[in-house]
Parts: C-alpha cells; structure tokens; sequence
C-alpha cells in the first residue's frame, strides 16, 4: 500500500469473493482477501479447499482523496462498501496486520486457540448461542473445532464449538 492508503471492508456478492478480488485488482486497487485451509468431506472423499475468513467480506486499499472508490459499488462480484455513515468504513490497520501475523508461509490463515490455552484451561465462549458461557476445554475436535465441558443445569455438558468462539476467562 501507498502513502494515504487505508483498508475498507467491501461487501460482494454470495459466493463471489474470489470473482470481485479479480475485478477490484484488475482496476488497479489493492485488495486483500484472507483465507483458511479446510477439510471438505463428500461420501468417501476428503480434500482441502481454501475458505474466504470473513464470508462475502473482503478489504480494498483506498486513498478516498485520491481514488475514484464510488466505481468499486458497481463492480462485478460486488454488492457494496461497508458505509460509517456517509463515507466507507475505515479498517484500522492493526487488524489487517494481526491476520497477515496468522497466516502460514502458504499465505492461509491459521486458526488457533489464544497464547497458552490448551486442554484443562478454563475458557470463555464469545460466540454463538453459549456466548459469556465459561467451561473447560477438552480437547480438539478436529482443526476448527473443540469440545468444552460447560455446567449447564447443575450438570457438564459436552458441546463443540469453533475455535474462533473461544477466549480467555
């Protein structure tokens, strides 16, 4: 990115981020589209394919005194800018460079649990229908996933959550 250059959020299209990445760099614009690594499943097959991080979400370098930004409302795979009122929403820089410190040398961001959580720790749920709930973590379900024992109704229950839910007490 330039000098003057901030990240915005741009909405696209279901399913289209790949496609408005294209059309936004093919006009010039720096884009940044973070993306993971899953396990897909189907019958007896089990491939990895690269997910979008934030689905239908992707972020575009702008410089708004410089760049002629309102062509990127029309372009293909795009829905809109997220808007802060009248302007585009502005992405604070640090949150751009805490996902890019996630990614492997792959360039796939890797979900994980926060420094120093593992099983036996006391968690927080943040996300989702326990959200504030606390328990303890298990285990790892799987890559994405963990099972945390919460006291729900003088009793532990089991429930599976993703890793992106949990934070610290």
């Amino acid at each position: 990115m330039t000098e003057g250059q901030h990240w915005y959020a741009v909405q696209t299209q279901p399913q289209s981020e790949s496609r408005a990445e294209f059309n936004l760099r093919r006009q010039g614009f720096a884009t940044y589209l973070p993306r993971y690594q899953r396990t897909r499943r189907h019958g007896r097959k089990t491939e990895i394919v690269a997910r979008p991080l934030f689905p239908r979400y992707l972020f575009v370098g702008l410089d708004l005194a410089r760049d002629r930004w309102r062509s990127i409302r029309s372009t293909f795979g795009v829905k809109d800018l997220v808007f802060a009122g009248e302007d585009p929403a502005l992405v604070a820089d640090e949150i751009i460079d805490e996902i890019r410190a996630r990614e492997s040398e792959e360039g796939f961001v890797r979900l994980r649990l926060p420094e120093g959580v593992g099983a036996g720790s006391l968690v927080r749920i943040i996300d989702g229908l326990f959200t504030d709930s606390t328990g303890v973590l298990e285990r790892f379900a799987d890559e994405r996933r963990v099972t945390i024992l919460l006291d729900l109704l003088g009793r532990k229950t089991r429930v599976v959550v993703p890793v992106a839910s949990v934070g610290t007490v």
